[in-house]
């Protein structure tokens, strides 16, 4: 069956039409306004120029308005391509650069946010911009935020509520997503519409979904996992709760909006159900509407999944592994039972319908069972490759070794695995300078990239230590300022905020005259790390609430150790 994730919900607006698709606060929109709110987007957007494969770029804040928006945009036979407006401006305008977005639709507080990121951005052509909402600022913001929207809302209405024809199939391209590149350049990863639709169709019968669940959507847009939320929810004519942004480093407010919502369904990251799990916000029983807990992202640590599992007995739980480029998950394993032992290793399982996990040594050869390899994806999911980068998709997309079809691709994931009892397979870890911290995939030499773009360093690293708190990984930064300069760490991250998402900032931050290297002249990376690991028991919180600091006694390496929170 070679559906288009938008007709999934024109199937469901037909046979569901008063059935609530949308929950937002206290919005509910229904299939039937859905349907034909973002059929009136297509024929907008068709109107104005929109053409098939057009990237049309999204600046918006997860509400009911963006998921119009993503469908009018597929409904139009375009690409969507969902932006972080928390995000450095320069790094948006980076994406606009690669993507060559013919259009812009706006909702939102992100006026501030566009007009900075069009006068840094060097487009091959100027993108029609719309507003999508009459956006109006609170009464007490402040000046530099309470401008008046920059565009005026289209009156929609007049266009026919009946969508229209369709000249896509299943391979082209649905949307793309930015991920981190280690070259401080971000990736365009292209997922196709027949990527989704498979994985939709697997995991909505594995897990037994149906249209009486109500969903969370908790990932931001332009996190892979979010399209899982929308398009499996959608599918299925289930509803579909929209988990507001403010929320997200609440856990009481988190457990509040379980309870309030009766979710059926709870699908994120699992910093965030560490983070509830820290705040100890769930009470034996909670939730008695929950049947799922399934994450994503990064391995959750088992103390936390003790404290979920021990309280909601009556809940499924369920680990999904996946990089962005085989599009949401591509493996999975349901816990069987609450784990004893809190060092245990949950397995991520094995590869879901249509997809192969393979583990291979440097000659792309199968490793024994119990040995350590290079973890591949093969399979339905794999994304075509990144957006106008032949030579990164080579890199990344390798013919399948033995194969005669020059379509059968394996993905490097860049994580190792090894092969465990019963045939499930374990994750070991990265095997590049790529980590998972809080969900989001970062290239630590991304992280470099930029620091290297600012004046008065001589030179830094960024490595990364493993943490106990929720966010899996602390981000560290070794420098040496360029001489007769002196740079306290404090300044060097508000300069490096103006170029990363917060996200990507370095938590720990050591100051040095010069940074040691190995005998091959290169830094050495192992000995920063260490360094960051001795100072670790000496972290003393500072006067600021954000920052604290520890002086570096007693080791070679370290001369000042800053901690930001």
């Amino acid at each position: 069956m070679n559906m288009l994730l938008q007709q999934a919900v024109t199937r469901q607006a037909q046979v569901r039409p008063d059935a609530v698709a949308l929950v937002f606060g206290d919005t509910r929109m229904t299939y039937a306004a859905l349907e034909e709110t973002s059929n009136r987007l297509a024929r907008l957007l068709i109107d104005t120029g929109c053409q098939r494969g057009d990237r049309v770029a999204l600046l918006m804040p997860k509400t009911p308005t963006a998921i119009v928006a993503i469908l009018g945009v597929l409904k139009a036979d375009a690409i969507y391509v969902p932006l972080d407006s928390s995000s450095p401006a320069a790094r948006l305008a980076r994406m606009l650069e690669v993507s060559d977005c013919s259009c812009i639709l706006c909702a939102g507080p992100v006026d501030g946010t566009l007009r900075d990121v069009m006068a840094v951005a060097k487009l091959r052509r100027s993108p029609i911009i719309g507003r999508l909402d009459e956006y109006a600022p609170p009464e007490d913001a402040p000046p530099e935020d309470g401008m008046a929207p920059a565009f005026t809302p289209p009156d929609l209405a007049a266009y026919p509520a009946t969508p229209p024809a369709y000249a896509n199939t299943g391979a082209d391209i649905a949307h793309i997503l930015f991920t981190s590149g280690s070259t401080g350049m971000p990736k365009g990863v292209m997922i196709t519409h027949s990527n989704v639709m498979h994985f939709i169709r697997w995991a909505t019968a594995y897990f037994g979904a149906s249209s009486s669940d109500r969903i969370s959507q908790h990932p931001p847009l332009h996190f892979d996992l979010s399209t899982f939320d929308i398009f499996g929810t959608l599918s299925m004519g289930a509803e579909l709760h929209l988990v507001p942004q403010d929320m997200n480093l609440l856990p009481q407010k988190l457990a509040q909006f379980i309870c309030d919502a009766r979710l059926t369904q709870w699908f994120s990251v699992p910093s965030v159900l560490n983070m509830m799990a820290k705040f100890d916000v769930v009470v034996p029983g909670d939730f008695p509407d929950l049947r799922r807990i399934l994450w994503c992202g990064e391995a959750i640590p088992n103390p936390t999944l003790i404290y979920w599992m021990r309280r909601l007995p009556h809940v499924r739980f369920t680990n999904l592994y996946g990089p962005t480029e085989a599009t949401i998950a591509s493996s999975y394993y349901t816990v069987p039972c609450c784990p004893v032992d809190p060092q245990e290793s949950i397995p991520i399982g094995s590869a879901c319908d249509g997809e192969e996990l393979l583990v291979l040594d440097e000659h792309l050869r199968p490793v024994a069972a119990g040995e350590i390899g290079d973890l591949y994806i093969r399979g339905a999911g794999l994304s075509p490759g990144y957006w106008r980068d032949p030579e990164k998709t080579r890199n990344a997309f390798l013919p399948y070794p033995g194969g005669t079809d020059p379509n059968d691709r394996i993905y490097k994931t860049g994580d190792l695995a090894r092969l465990g009892a019963g045939g499930l397979l374990h994750f070991l870890g990265r095997a590049d300078t790529q980590i998972k911290s809080r969900g989001y995939r970062i290239e630590l030499g991304e992280i470099e990239a930029a620091l290297n773009s600012l004046p008065g360093l001589r030179e830094s690293a960024v490595v990364a230590i493993q943490s106990d708190g929720f966010e899996g990984w602390k981000i560290c930064c070794a420098y040496a300022p360029a001489p007769d300069r002196k740079i306290p760490p404090e300044m060097l991250r508000k300069r490096l905020a103006a170029l990363l998402p917060g996200y990507m900032l370095p938590s720990q931050w050591m100051r040095l005259d010069s940074l040691p290297k190995n005998a091959n002249g290169k830094i050495d990376r192992p000995g920063l790390k260490q360094a960051f690991l001795d100072s670790e028991p000496r972290l003393q919180p500072i006067e600021t609430p954000s920052t604290s600091h520890i002086a570096g006694e007693g080791n070679r390496l370290t001369n000042a150790v800053h901690y930001m929170s």
